[in-house]
């Protein structure tokens, strides 16, 4: 009998926790109330066959217990049992599939006066993408990725010249309308998923996800990645902001244009051994962990590194020169940055490609920033 006490407590204790839980669904901010009731749908469904199950177990072990003197009787089958458990499982998956479906159905299938944003996802963050006056997304190639164009957008295509790409920075959202998010992957599975939406999708390589929500409240959420996409995956995340229309009008017309930062990019003079560091950094994958605009990623930022004073795992302090940089690009370990893992291979790049790498990562460094002093990386 001490299994069938063990059973009742575990239903019980089950119940009165579901019904009493302190933790419950973040407050709604979007159109998708059908997805809460789902959720209550599929937690009444296979509750009650949670418990039904349980008592079932417990009658047996009660009814059929051992008793002195008394001989089990073999039954090779039971036909009405039989139908009363395949129906009951059929009502049960119907009850769960098809509200299902239909929701779902309704997820990917955007109105027609619906916004379209694009999400794209690398290691270990998100860019945006909104259309531009003609409201088409231009064509995107993947070989055409780089650090000046982390979308891979095709310059050649007029629709995407006026796109309006969003490499760092929030998601902005206006309050109210229809949005329909396409979704990109550059390298492995990602997931986008806004929890006060309920709107979550993969990102897949080689593929364009979509779904559409219409954000119904002002704020800022969070956007977090679902897929364990590797050592960096609890940073991916970034913030969704939702404005009023007219505010949201606001932001995106000073917003630059694809074109336009292609044409800065092309006015732009650089020294050769900085253009060849850009490079090398792009197709080596240095970038897939460090940035070139602040942010924080996997590794330290590239942006003003050199020069300054580093911090380093067992307290003491460097200043980023010539001789710190290329230690760290040889041999990561030997002086690790405090807050950073050891997550970097050794690089065994020849003498000419660290030159052109430090000095991709010195014309980072603001023009008023103080110059290192020589030999501290020693």
């Amino acid at each position: 009998m001490g299994v069938v006490i063990v059973l009742i407590v575990v239903v019980v204790a089950s119940v009165v926790f579901h019904l009493v839980s302190p933790w419950g669904l973040t407050e709604l901010a979007s159109n998708w109330y059908s997805m809460d009731v789902m959720l209550h749908l599929s937690f009444a469904v296979t509750g009650v066959v949670f418990v039904a199950v349980m008592a079932f177990m417990i009658y047996a072990l009660v009814k059929y217990r051992h008793r002195q003197g008394q001989r089990a009787a073999y039954t090779p089958d039971n036909r009405r049992l039989e139908w009363w458990l395949l129906g009951l499982t059929t009502v049960g998956i119907v009850a769960l599939l098809a509200p299902g479906l239909a929701v779902y159905n309704n997820f990917v299938n955007p109105p027609d006066d619906a916004m379209a944003v694009e999400a794209f996802g690398e290691q270990w963050r998100f860019h945006y993408r909104y259309p531009g006056e003609d409201g088409e997304f231009g064509r995107t190639d993947i070989r055409l990725i780089s650090s000046d164009n982390p979308l891979g957008l095709d310059p050649d295509d007029p629709a995407s010249r006026d796109d309006i790409v969003i490499a760092d920075g929030a998601l902005r959202l206006p309050v109210d309308r229809p949005v329909q998010m396409h979704l990109r992957s550059q390298d492995v599975i990602h997931g986008f998923f806004v929890p006060q939406f309920r709107a979550k999708m993969d990102m897949v390589p080689g593929m364009v996800t979509h779904f559409w929500f219409t954000p119904t409240r002002t704020g800022e959420f969070e956007v977090l990645c679902t897929q364990h996409c590797g050592i960096a995956h609890y940073r991916m995340r970034d913030d969704v902001i939702v404005m009023e229309q007219d505010d949201f009008d606001a932001w995106l017309a000073e917003r630059r244009t694809f074109g336009d930062q292609m044409a800065a990019l092309e006015e732009r003079e650089e020294d050769e051994d900085v253009r060849w560091g850009r490079e090398l950094a792009d197709s080596e994958g240095c970038m897939a962990c460090h940035t070139a605009d602040g942010s924080r990623s996997v590794g330290p930022t590239w942006l003003n590194l050199y020069g300054s004073e580093v911090t380093l795992d067992d307290g003491s302090t460097v200043t980023a020169d010539d001789a710190y940089l290329r230690r760290s690009i040889t041999d990561p370990r030997a002086q690790l940055t405090q807050g950073y893992p050891p997550a970097m291979p050794a690089y065994d790049f020849e003498d000419d490609e660290l030159d052109a790498l430090v000095a991709y990562i010195r014309s980072l460094r603001d023009d008023d920033a103080p110059p290192p002093e020589n030999g501290t990386g020693d």
